[in-house]
């Protein structure tokens, strides 16, 4: 989420921390309750509408519990929350900007909307035939959905941190999807977010385990439009500095949503200013939705294996797992070619093949997904690792595309 949580080899500290993914976690469904606002809000904006008198169900989960999955949103005009909406109202303003009601579209879908509660949102979150394909902890969704053509009935709600919801349902029609669509630019794309050891304050899952490692962090920037160097004048560049050994930085990306896709080749060229530096880079994907989890993580691990090899993620078990592809240090200041190409197969993941620069790997390695996870997205993820002792480096990214058909 996704990307995988994993303990450095060399650490004995690290190998005791629990592997989670970061797609994040979702809040229960709740009601509402008579709440009169102080002031009344600018005429340019939208009025927000009496609450009902029902209170709101209290929210049992918080970012702080260990409790996984968390439960499911809940649907208010289809009456599925617990109790349900006294009159289907919603509670503050949600608008959907694209698609629109009865609009005819392709897939991936392009969806837009924001909600502008009174209290801090806890999340928000897509759902296509009330699947939940997507979701996000900011007040805004702006991504691609991927549904399969013919006629659907799209659902956006947001909740905030008091239980409060708000709801809008769309019908559409989907006329066709590409054979093949490509993201591009995803080193570009806004949205980014990173993580340590943990899950920072304020992010929705603060203190829960993220990059593991260390957990002194490290510190580490990520810097978007760098025209030096760089393959189309616009990669991102990472730094990883600091005098934690072990230390680790995640980003990711939610950059999509959807059921209607399973095959997906990662393409991306990254740039090591200091080859001999990390102790792992680590590329990941992640799709989620339908409670199950299919985590594509893989890691060029120099430092703890004799020989240096690739490893690939084992999702039900949990565990970083060694291939047959050799992955000795990059050289330095130097354009590096990597592409990754994976299928989802019913309840299982499969890495067909890697190819690095020319050299193409046949892995056709197969293992079981990750049941019990509610947390829908599409995320690409890129993660940099400190060795012991440490070394400051930095890597760039560009020409990070995902095709998914």
């Amino acid at each position: 989420m996704c990307a995988v949580r994993r303990a450095v080899r060399k650490s004995a500290l690290c190998k005791t921390l629990v592997p989670v993914t970061f797609a994040l976690v979702l809040a229960g469904c709740g009601s509402s309750r008579t709440m009169n606002p102080t002031s009344s809000p600018p005429p340019s904006q939208p009025s927000q509408p009496n609450y009902p008198t029902t209170p709101p169900v209290a929210i049992t989960w918080s970012p702080t519990t260990s409790q996984l999955p968390a439960p499911p949103a809940c649907d208010p005009p289809q009456s599925t929350c617990d109790p349900p909406y006294p009159d289907g109202s919603n509670n503050f303003p949600l608008t959907v900007s694209s698609p629109t009601d009865e609009s005819s579209v392709t897939s991936p879908m392009h969806v837009v909307a924001s909600a502008s509660p009174k209290n801090p949102l806890f999340f928000m979150r897509v759902y296509v035939d009330q699947l939940a394909v997507y979701f996000t902890f900011t007040n805004s969704i702006d991504t691609q959905i991927f549904v399969a053509p013919g006629q659907h009935k799209i659902e956006v709600m947001a909740e905030d941190k008091q239980g409060y919801i708000s709801d809008t349902i769309l019908n559409v029609n989907v006329t066709s999807q590409s054979p093949k669509t490509t993201i591009t630019g995803v080193q570009n794309m806004p949205g980014w977010q990173s993580c340590a050891a943990d899950f920072p304050p304020g992010s929705g899952r603060d203190g829960q385990v993220c990059a593991s490692g260390n957990p002194n962090p490290p510190t580490s920037t990520m810097t978007e439009g760098q025209t030096s160097p760089a393959m189309d004048g616009k990669s991102a560049k990472f730094t990883m500095s600091g005098p934690n050994g072990y230390s680790n930085e995640l980003y990711f990306n939610a950059i999509a949503g959807g059921d209607n896709v399973s095959h997906f080749t990662y393409d991306l060229y990254f740039y090591v200013d200091n080859g001999n530096a990390p102790q792992a880079l680590e590329f990941d994907l992640n799709q989620t939705f339908g409670g199950r989890r299919w985590v594509w993580g893989s890691e060029c691990n120099f430092k703890g294996e004799t020989p240096p090899l690739w490893d690939i993620w084992d999702d039900e078990a949990g565990l970083w797992r060694p291939t047959n592809v050799p992955c000795n240090p990059f050289p330095s200041n130097q354009w590096i070619h990597l592409i990754w190409n994976f299928e989802r197969v019913n309840e299982q993941v499969h890495y067909i093949s890697l190819q690095v620069n020319d050299q193409v790997y046949n892995v056709d390695t197969y293992y079981n997904d990750q049941p019990d996870w509610t947390l829908e997205e599409i995320d690409t993820a890129f993660q940099m690792d400190m060795p012991q002792p440490p070394v400051d480096y930095n890597v760039w990214l560009d020409e990070v595309n995902l095709t998914a058909w």
